[in-house]
């Protein structure tokens, strides 16, 4: 059971470290370009979602669903040409796990993942 905490309690401060991370150029009164805004927001997402799926493990395909989803658009609209292309590929695969998760079409080793 210790172990079971330990892995939650290390979820949470990786979330928590995620956060911080996406605030720091906000807190630090830097330069706020389209790349910090667009960083911030894949990372904050990134950690509510790791949140989510910590505690209702269920959830863990519509939340790479979305994830997939948030990845592509904040890529695209935010960034400039070679890393928007990238970020949209990117988000595209996401989606494409995520729709295969819920069709249990994936590779048993990696259908684990998604159903615990």
């Amino acid at each position: 059971m210790a172990n079971i905490k330990m892995f939650k309690l290390l979820g949470v401060l990786l979330a928590l470290m995620l956060i911080v991370l996406a605030i720091m150029p906000f807190v630090r009164h830097e330069t706020i370009t389209k790349d910090v805004i667009a960083t911030a927001v894949i990372l904050i997402l990134i950690a509510v979602a790791y949140f989510v799926i910590l505690y209702n493990p269920s959830w863990a395909k519509a939340v790479f669903f979305f994830e997939g989803i948030v990845i592509s658009v904040c890529g695209y609209m935010l960034l400039d040409y070679p890393y928007n292309l990238e970020l949209v590929i990117v988000g595209f695969i996401i989606i494409a796990i995520a729709i295969l998760a819920y069709l249990q079409k994936l590779p048993p080793n990696i259908l684990k993942w998604f159903y615990r």
